[in-house]
């Protein structure tokens, strides 16, 4: 057996599985930093339709009075 061979082989193998695992972190840190950023959203909507609802309830008192 050339072992010149074997060891690039294995070089290569573990090369290629380091830049997969690296690339699998990034990937799901960047999947939880939007994620983050979807709830701040969700939570912005949520916060806007019961402001929307208030303005409506005191446009309505403001027609009464007038």
């Amino acid at each position: 057996m050339n072992w010149d061979v074997f060891f690039s082989f294995l070089g290569s193998a573990v090369g290629c599985v380091a830049g997969i695992l690296a690339a699998q972190r990034l990937t799901n840190y960047r999947l939880q930093q939007l994620e983050i950023k979807v709830n701040k959203h969700n939570n912005l909507v949520e916060r806007m339709t019961v402001n929307e609802l208030r303005v409506k309830t005191l446009e309505e008192r403001i027609r009464e009075v007038l």
